[in-house]
């Protein structure tokens, strides 16, 4: 989207309160203008239903620079996860990353049906971007029962709430010990999860959303 374009909309709609504020920051966006609308989570992403088998942490991100996943690898690697895997699943992007090493998998392209399997057998999933203007991952993850590592910024942290183990992104020895942390803490983090998740309906998005084109029209 262009800054012609959001400069002439009635209306702008943002996914979490950080990207209203990058909006505002850095184009310049009248805040009178922009309505936050989180984004939310349904079917298949639920915590009932088959779970994959495997000892394993997974990841969900494109294979892009800003999605950290050499720092995902080298907490996994200091974790001390004795006989775990490392699954990572999500297409390759920009920027050439690769993602290897030992126990490191990587999957490609998962349609929505086997990936809920794959957080629902998750003994922690983690999402570490540098940048995020949401996070749609931790989201899934918390609604199919998964205990979330995520990194501590404006997003995630909007997302995840206290469901989920919170780290520093640039510090791999910070995601090791958020990986083990999420692992010992699987009951509660579950269930702060569940609860957590339970709040993003996309009804309530649609809902929302129309009463914004509803005001925009009338203004």
């Amino acid at each position: 989207m262009t800054t012609t374009t959001l400069r002439a909309a009635r209306r702008v709609i943002a996914v979490s309160e950080f990207t209203k504020r990058e909006l505002l920051d850095l184009l310049d966006v009248p805040e009178e203008k922009v309505r936050v609308i989180p984004n939310a989570v349904g079917a298949p992403f639920t915590a009932a239903g088959d779970a994959a088998q495997g000892d394993y942490v997974l990841a969900v991100s494109t294979l892009e620079p800003r999605k950290n996943l050499h720092r995902i690898v080298a907490g996994f690697q200091r974790s001390g996860l004795n006989g775990c895997r490392l699954l990572i699943a999500g297409m390759s992007g920009w920027g050439d990353v690769e993602v290897n090493g030992d126990g490191v998998s990587w999957l490609g392209f998962v349609p929505d049906e086997e990936l809920a399997r794959l957080y629902r057998g998750a003994r922690c999933v983690a999402y570490v971007p540098l940048y995020e203007g949401f996070g749609l991952p931790v989201l899934e993850a918390m609604a199919c029962g998964a205990p979330v590592v995520a990194a501590r910024t404006a997003a995630a942290e909007e997302v995840a709430g206290d469901a989920a183990v919170l780290v520093d992104p640039l510090d791999p020895d910070a995601i090791a010990v958020g990986l083990a942390e999420a692992v010992d803490r699987r009951d509660e983090l579950r269930a702060r999860g569940l609860e957590r998740a339970a709040a993003f309906h996309w009804g309530d998005v649609a809902r929302a959303t129309v009463g914004v084109y509803r005001e925009a029209s009338s203004s």
